[in-house]
């Protein structure tokens, strides 16, 4: 069909039809026929087009991009995407963490920063945040935290006082919290926030050696945000703010970029290290472990289909081609697990089917069968065959991103070392990396939020949560909330 010729109605099997205005009825005054099957159709398509939401992360944006190396970080990585001129396309997606689908992007959260590159060796899905920490450290955590920052269960709203018990019954939380009722708990756009791996991964060369890394996405464009005041006024004047800024960016062509960056841990530190590093409330000390350029992506196309490449994007921390492998986090280890499984219940087992998620690398597996199959399969389906099917190479691809392991089977914290304090570094961030003009906002952000329902002995926690971390910005909190009571 040629571009000035009309495009006409056809049903979802290509079948013209002949109103896009009325149902089959017998007479114009009588009752609609059950043989209307495109009518039919329209109804039940409409009633099944939106799939579940993400339990976390249910609102937020997308957008595609590539991803170029821009140094030499060869000789600690073998994988391909990191390689010396290396260029691989990417999505990413940016999210709020508790607010469903419809709420305002400019509430007081944590934003996601999901990462998704088509390497040629499989795809690479990184999930991360804005700050380089979490509230846990272990993942039977989790699920109550999650629940801890939505909504109660017998009126369906909001609830600090919820929040604020979490919190100060898990000192482990405060790092993060401090981030969350910082600057940072508020970015002006997605453009102006940076990204964080959070987690440790391991990195792997040619030669076998092994390194422990933490990513950081340096926003190119600036670090800005919004006061809690600026953010109030947002959510009533434009609720989609970020997924609006970064669309309507793109498609002025002012194309946001990121400078990616990695600290790097020799294999053998990360066991004498003065706390565990691999404890996700923590940082890494840039004075120990220093930042080294990888490369830059830069985000320079919209989706032409929301649904279909943003909200059916599965992003999975599983995924990681040769040279890449997981560390004894215990949050990511189980995350390895955990989002693959809310793929499958959210968008079907053969997700990875789905051209968003598909990989741009070849697909040589075993799977069969299941909802939404998309890709034939052709036998033999079973290994080890002797009809020509794929054969694993533990020579080409050997399974070295490995640590070792011994102890007793137990129910434990991470064991702890000389610094493993939950409040030394939170109280390094208020008294070492914020100014006077950020600390005032980070005590009228707590005082305005533990004002907003959280009651005794919540409240008087709360307190002794914010002296534990630094005892003047606790007793400024406790003074501005009993000043305003």
């Amino acid at each position: 069909m040629s571009n000035d010729e009309k495009k006409f109605t056809t049903n979802d099997a290509g079948i013209p039809v002949s109103s896009d205005e009325f149902s089959l009825t017998v007479g114009p005054d009588g009752p609609i026929l059950l043989q209307d099957h495109y009518l039919m159709e329209q109804m039940a398509n409409f009633n099944r087009e939106m799939i579940p939401d993400r339990q976390p992360h249910a609102k937020g944006s997308g957008a595609f991009g590539n991803f170029e190396v821009t140094q030499d970080v060869s000789a600690y990585t073998k994988a391909a995407l990191f390689q010396p001129g290396a260029t691989t396309d990417m999505l990413a997606r940016f999210s709020t963490v508790a607010g469903e689908s419809g709420s305002p992007d400019s509430w007081r959260d944590v934003r996601g920063f999901a990462l998704k590159f088509y390497t040629t060796q499989g795809n690479y899905d990184m999930v991360g945040n804005n700050t380089p920490v979490f509230f846990v450290r272990d993942p039977m955590k989790f699920q109550d935290f999650i629940h801890s920052q939505k909504r109660l269960a017998a009126n369906g709203l909001r609830c600090n006082d919820m929040q604020w018990d979490f919190w100060s019954l898990s000192p482990e939380t405060a790092h993060q919290v401090t981030y969350l009722m910082g600057d940072r708990g508020i970015p002006k756009t997605y453009r102006n926030m940076n990204g964080y791996s959070s987690h440790t991964y391991m990195w792997v060369n040619a030669q076998g050696e092994r390194f422990w890394v933490k990513y950081h996405f340096k926003t190119d464009q600036g670090i800005e945000f919004y006061t809690q005041e600026e953010g109030d006024e947002m959510a009533g004047m434009d609720a989609d703010c970020h997924r609006r800024d970064l669309f309507d960016a793109i498609q002025r062509e002012e194309y946001p970029s990121w400078t990616m960056k990695v600290q790097i841990m020799p294999f053998a530190e990360a066991e004498t290290y003065r706390f565990n590093p691999f404890d996700l409330t923590k940082i890494w000390p840039h004075s120990d472990y220093p930042l080294h350029e990888v490369g830059r992506f830069t985000l320079n196309q919209n989706p032409t289909d929301f649904q279909a490449q943003i909200e059916q994007a599965a992003f999975e921390p599983n995924s990681m081609p040769p040279g890449i492998g997981p560390s004894p986090d215990k949050m990511l280890l189980a995350r390895l697990i955990s989002y693959s499984d809310a793929h499958r219940a959210r968008l079907g087992v053969n997700y990875k089917q789905i051209p968003v998620n598909r990989p741009k690398s070849p697909v040589h597996s075993y799977s069969k069968g299941g909802a939404m199959r998309m890709d034939n399969v052709t036998d033999p389906v079973y290994a080890p065959n002797s009809k020509g099917g794929p054969v694993a190479d533990p020579e080409k691809y050997p399974e070295d991103a490995v640590w070792s392991a011994n102890g007793d089977f137990m129910r434990s914290a991470y064991t702890k070392r000389a610094d493993d304090d939950d409040f030394v570094q939170p109280r390094a961030l208020i008294n070492e990396v914020m100014d006077d003009a950020a600390r005032d906002r980070l005590v009228s952000n707590v005082v305005g939020h533990l004002m907003g329902g959280v009651k005794d002995p919540v409240l008087s926690r709360a307190f002794e949560y914010w002296k534990n971390i630094d005892g003047a910005v606790g007793e400024r909190i406790e003074k501005g909330v009993k000043d305003k009571k």
